[in-house]
């Protein structure tokens, strides 16, 4: 597909899976589920730190696109345990509180790894002014 911008973040996973952090189609990017792991495959145990890191990768991803956390629109986030809500809508808030994108919080059975608590996607849609193309 032509204008269609793969954005990668380094993750021997998109390779085997057949997947990209995100992609970037004219002015919208759609960043997929990021976990909370450091590329030494460290995992902070605290869900706020998992969700700050979360953060933090959707963020490059986002700049890479040419995006912002300004122009983020959605964000899904998935819980193992309904109790780290709070630590992890506190992360969340910290980067969004001015945005407020709309919010998809589920809480899921398991996630892929059983060291992690929390899994965030999102999308943003750049503004026509500044999109670039």
């Amino acid at each position: 597909m032509q204008g269609r911008q793969r954005i990668s973040s380094g993750s021997p996973w998109e390779l085997l899976v057949g997947y990209s952090r995100a992609i970037r189609v004219d002015g919208r990017v759609v960043v997929a589920g990021t976990a909370p792991q450091w590329p030494d495959e460290r995992v902070d145990p605290d869900p706020g730190a998992q969700a700050r890191r979360c953060l933090e990768i959707i963020g490059a991803a986002l700049e890479e696109a040419g995006a912002s956390f300004g122009d983020v629109v959605r964000t899904r986030v998935y819980l193992v345990d309904a109790a780290d809500f709070d630590a992890v809508g506190r992360a969340h808030g910290e980067v969004f509180g001015d945005v407020r994108p709309v919010n998809t919080t589920v809480v899921v059975a398991a996630l892929l790894d059983p060291r992690w608590k929390v899994e965030i996607e999102a999308e943003a849609i750049i503004d026509p002014d500044r999109s670039g193309r």
